[in-house]
Order: C-alpha cells, then structure tokens, then sequence
C-alpha cells in the first residue's frame, strides 16, 4: 500500500450559501491523499502502475467550477469522480479550504475534511 498526495491545490471559485459569494467567487485550496498499491510503480518506474496526480489535479479543478452552496457537496462530488474515473485508488481523502471566509471574525481559512472507500 501507499499514498499519492496532491497538496494545496489552488483554484478561484464561487462556492458558498450567500449570495455576494456566488457573485464575488473566493481562494481556495484542496488537499487530496488517495491510498493504493505502489510496489509496482515502485520497481517498473512507470506511469501506467501508478496514480496520475495530472488527473487528480484535472477532476478537482472541474470540480472546483461547478459552484455549490455548501463545501461539503464539492468534497462528495470530487471523491466520486476520483473514485469512478481511477480504478487504482482504493481510498480517497479530499480537504477543501475557503481562504478568508466572510464569517465576521479574522480566520485564515475553513476546512471541511471528507474521506471514502472503495466498496
């Protein structure tokens, strides 16, 4: 077993349940850790027999496009595509932070943390 980490992914987007957030857009940043089997990409040093972290990237900047209200809908909707799209992933985390949140009070960001199996 082993790890692919994309971290600190950072994308424009207009996600949030007020309406001046839809208009405006904000920073963000997705943090994505998948679990799979690497000891053969360890030993055939080729692309095929691992993780593309491209494609990673690739489904969490479209995801990150289409706008939702809550943080946790983009989280779900991410880990579904990686699932669905990467057959090598056997678990998947995705983190996706609002960089200074309109919630009246001096925070550097929010977080919302979401994991999965494959069944």
């Amino acid at each position: 077993m082993g790890k692919v980490k994309v971290n600190n992914i950072r994308v424009y987007a207009h996600h949030g349940c007020l309406s001046e957030e839809s208009i405006v857009g904000s920073e963000y940043t997705v943090d994505v850790a998948v679990g799979t089997n690497l000891s053969k990409a360890s030993v055939s040093d080729e692309l095929s027999d691992t993780v593309d972290y491209v494609h990673i990237h690739q489904i969490v900047k479209e995801e990150m496009q289409i706008a939702s209200k809550l943080l946790e809908h983009v989280a779900k909707r991410t880990i579904n595509r990686i699932l669905s799209e990467i057959d090598m992933v056997d678990d998947v985390e995705v983190a996706v932070s609002k960089i200074n949140p309109p919630i009246g009070g001096d925070v550097e960001k929010v977080t919302v943390v979401l994991s999965s199996k494959r069944n």
